[in-house]
């Protein structure tokens, strides 16, 4: 799908003054504008500017200020934003990739993707409940059940994770003479939802909830099996140690001694069930040093995977 002429040029403004470290003049944009095959050997006018700067505000929730004591640079004003998993910075990659594909589409057959889960339908549905401050009613089969369950609960959040949506549920039920209080949340994946409805109940989400601090101990979606935070010390080897500094496993993470061969990583984060197998998979590539704990538990997969092989080959 190409991007509009428009969207275009929205995505061209904001990645041209992101990128200047010290801020970007009027005159500088529009030098590097007039490089570009949208302009058309035509000058950006200033009412243009100002219009995107509105729309970019707009659509994406990033402003565009200008520093007048530095030479009147142009500046992305919450560019913290885009150093986030946020809405913003998801729009703008998803749209800038886009853009860029669609103006190669001679070259189709030589772009490989990956397959993504794709769930209009529910994520509209959840997004609209999310808007209504309404309960969202399901029915959901984990893997492993054979019957699905009927849930009705409040729509906190959406998250995507690796190629999947999930929603964070809020159950409340008030204490009454025969029923204790109920609080609690929970995540469930849109693919293992058979059924989705809004009700016509409404709710209040809880003061002060930040969807960002819920999940920014964790290395994915799970969060509610009492893990506490950790300090964890992680041995990586070879060239995964240069590929985890591209892309590091927790914010939280940073690089604390080197060897010949590995490298240390230092990380703060609750070492659920999703970190442990994402350090299997990276199989003799990362060795967990501290704590011990977690360090026998990957282990233990190790060796339960190696009998696996061995009682199949006997």
């Amino acid at each position: 799908m190409r991007v509009p002429t428009l969207f275009k040029e929205y995505i061209w403004l904001v990645n041209t003054i992101r990128k200047a470290d010290d801020g970007i003049s009027f005159a500088e944009i529009n030098e590097k504008w007039l490089d570009t095959d949208m302009s058309e050997g035509v000058e950006l006018a200033r009412s243009t500017f100002n219009r995107h700067k509105d729309a970019i505000e707009d659509i994406f929730g990033l402003y565009i200020d200008c520093n007048r004591q530095n030479g009147y640079k142009y500046y992305i004003g919450n560019s913290e934003v885009l150093n986030e998993d946020s809405v913003q910075n998801w729009m703008l990659s998803t749209l800038t990739v886009n853009n860029i594909i669609g103006e190669a589409m001679s070259l189709q057959d030589r772009i490989l993707l990956q397959p993504a889960l794709v769930e209009g339908d529910y994520l509209k549905m959840v997004i609209e409940a999310m808007k209504k401050s309404v309960k969202l009613a399901i029915d959901y089969r984990k893997y492993g059940d054979e019957e699905p369950r009927h849930l009705t609960f409040e729509p906190y959040c959406i998250k995507l994770f690796k190629q999947r949506w999930y929603i964070l549920g809020h159950f409340h039920r008030k204490e009454t003479a025969d029923r204790p209080e109920v609080d609690y949340f929970g995540v469930f994946s849109f693919d293992r939802i058979l059924n989705m409805s809004l009700t016509n109940e409404k709710f209040k989400i809880k003061p002060g909830f930040n969807a960002q601090a819920y999940f920014e101990e964790c290395f994915g979606v799970l969060v509610n099996d009492d893990t506490e935070v950790q300090r964890i010390v992680i041995r990586v080897f070879g060239d995964e140690r240069y590929y985890i500094k591209d892309l590091p496993i927790h914010k939280s993470q940073r690089e604390i001694s080197q060897g010949e061969d590995y490298t240390d990583f230092e990380l703060f984060m609750r070492p659920t069930i999703d970190l442990s197998t994402h350090f299997v998979s990276r199989s003799f590539l990362i060795k967990i040093l501290e704590p011990q704990w977690l360090a026998d538990e990957i282990h233990h997969m190790h060796w339960r995977a190696v009998q696996m092989y061995e009682e199949e080959n006997k």
